[in-house]
């Protein structure tokens, strides 16, 4: 299940990336439109701007904005930057694998080869759709 922290974040990004270019957005505005708690989004905001995905500036006139034209921000780096792996189990995860301590062989264990299919579903739609796909 997606937790509130990784969907308040597309919904910022979402919300900034709506914006004209180069425009500026104050954590307030973001949290007051998109009903989500200034203290958690200015969390959220943080981690994005320290992965890369968003930009700040301090001061008057100041707010975050996006360093990367919307169209080049996969969905994969977001979910991956704000929730950890993709991958519903640790023993299919491309990032993240970590062997279940409760299976003795990968190859013949039936929830493996489910999730393996659910792993690359999953990825198939998170690689091909862009923040821009979301505005």
């Amino acid at each position: 299940m997606l937790s509130k922290k990784t969907k308040y974040g597309i919904k910022a990004l979402t919300f900034i990336a709506k914006q004209e270019i180069g425009t500026k957005v104050q954590i307030a505005t973001i949290s007051e439109s998109e009903n989500i708690s200034h203290k958690f989004l200015e969390s959220i905001l943080l981690t994005l701007r320290k992965a890369g995905v968003l930009g700040a500036k301090k001061g008057k006139g100041g707010g975050y904005y996006l360093l990367k034209s919307a169209e080049a921000i996969k969905m994969t780096e977001v979910i991956r930057t704000l929730e950890g792996p993709i991958a519903m189990v640790p023993c299919v995860s491309l990032n993240f694998y970590e062997k279940c301590d409760d299976c003795p062989d990968e190859d013949a264990c039936a929830v493996h080869k489910l999730m393996i299919q659910v792993r690359d579903n999953t990825l198939e739609v998170l690689r091909n759709t862009t923040l821009a796909d979301l505005v």
